[in-house]
């Protein structure tokens, strides 16, 4: 692996390094997009037996030292609640990676399958999309969870973590490293950036014809910056505004459940709950007991007038907070005229993200569920199952929250493509 002063140690020369590593990853990706699932598999299952073995120690060591540099540079809590990657938290990431090893290989299958009146047997087949290039930050399981995709769905991937893990990412790949190498493949199929700066990032986003697809993870900040200066295809995801929505037919219990889950259970993550919703003909009811028992686990409240009318202790709630994620212990609160207006507050302040409702009534449940426009809508269950580990695909490579080709977590099937496959016995066409 390059040493992270390869890059910047060398004036004007970022660019061209940036893309020699890209062009090397994309050739790899050639033979690991052909490769049988049984050798892709057996990659994966040496990755995990490096991070539970010869680089757990080193992994935990090094991500001690990032953690202990976030705090001293002032990183915010939730940052560093994503940077910690404790030993459970590393257990669990190679549990995703054997998860992964059991899925379906998606590569190759046919669907769409059909023979046309002139006898043409037409289908459509998933193929890796190329070279993915992942730019995130904090996060340090982003990078084991990334390349495990990739390499299962035979794809190579750059990963550019950020600087606050640096570390950490380093071990990580270390083990990807090894596992290819041992089964044959180059280790070029999954590559770390060596730097953090800013001009790699740059440089790896604005290269069209090699990398087919940037997928930026973290903040509205550098999402923006990726969006606004790529000339490659990038998948979306701005922020998540998540709402909950308790309806006057809810069952409370049920409802404090959820909204206590989906606000606490880890505050500084995409799918925590940051506006609630609560119907006006429950109101009076629900929110004091809600507002006490979120206040009792550390929970801000921000209502707006409806509310505080009802819970007159509540902070007051300004136009910005409707739009904003918090990632911490901050909720807002609406109070909204049935149904109707909850969808309507979700039409205007949501982030396509995740939208839940709490309600007894099936009626209400189908409308929210065909009129909400999300990657995730729920019907009494917390914001937080909107994961690819949680909904079946073992871990994902981000979520979507623009309409391409993936809306919502993307796992194995969303790294590829479909191309049509065409089977004849001599047509031609006439006309």
């Amino acid at each position: 692996m390059l040493s992270s002063q390869h890059l910047s140690d060398v004036p004007g020369q970022i660019e061209p390094l940036v893309r020699d590593l890209a062009i090397r990853a994309k050739a790899a990706s050639v033979t690991l997009g052909n490769a049988t699932a049984e050798k892709k598999n057996a990659v994966l299952g040496r990755v995990a037996e490096e991070l539970m073995g010869p680089l757990r120690a080193e992994i935990l060591q090094a991500n001690v030292a990032d953690v202990r540099d976030g705090a001293a540079a002032g990183l915010a809590s939730a940052m560093q609640d994503r940077l910690t990657l404790t030993a459970a938290r590393l257990d669990a990431v190679v549990a995703a990676v054997r998860y992964v090893m059991e899925l379906p290989d998606p590569v190759g299958t046919m669907t769409d399958a059909k023979v046309l009146p002139n006898g043409l047997s037409v289908g459509r087949m998933r193929v890796p999309l190329g070279l993915i290039a992942i730019i995130y930050e904090a996060r340090p399981n982003v990078t084991v969870d990334a390349a495990a995709l990739c390499v299962k769905s035979g794809n190579g991937v750059i990963l550019r973590g950020g600087k606050e893990s640096f570390r950490t990412n380093q071990v990580l790949a270390k083990a990807f490293e090894r596992a290819l190498v041992a089964e044959g493949f180059s280790k070029d199929a999954v590559l770390l950036l060596p730097t953090t700066d800013r001009a790699a990032t740059t440089a790896l986003i604005r290269l069209s014809g090699i990398v087919d697809l940037a997928i930026p993870r973290g903040g509205e900040s550098l999402i923006r910056f990726v969006s606004e200066n790529a000339t490659v295809p990038v998948i979306q995801h701005y922020k998540g505004v998540c709402h909950v929505y308790v309806d006057g037919e809810a069952d409370f219990d049920m409802a404090l459940r959820i909204v206590e889950n989906s606000k606490v259970h880890r505050p500084g993550v995409c799918n925590a709950l940051e506006t609630l919703l609560v119907d006006r003909a429950c109101a009076a009811a629900f929110v004091p007991k809600v507002v006490a028992q979120l206040e009792a686990k550390g929970v801000e409240i921000r209502g707006d007038a409806a509310i505080r009318e009802v819970a007159p202790k509540v902070a007051a709630a300004t136009a910005a907070d409707w739009d904003t994620e918090y990632l911490s212990l901050i909720l807002s609160v609406a109070m909204v005229d049935g149904i109707e207006g909850a969808l309507q507050h979700v039409a205007k302040h949501g982030s396509h993200h995740t939208e839940a409702i709490v309600t007894s009534n099936s009626a209400k449940a189908e409308r929210w569920l065909r009129e909400v426009d999300a990657s995730a809508v729920m019907v009494n269950a917390s914001t937080r199952f909107n994961d690819g580990g949680e909904l079946g695909l073992g871990a994902e490579i981000g979520i979507s929250t623009s309409k391409m080709h993936a809306y919502g977590p993307m796992g194995l099937e969303e790294l590829c493509a479909r191309k049509w496959v065409v089977r004849g016995d001599g047509q031609v066409r006439g006309g």
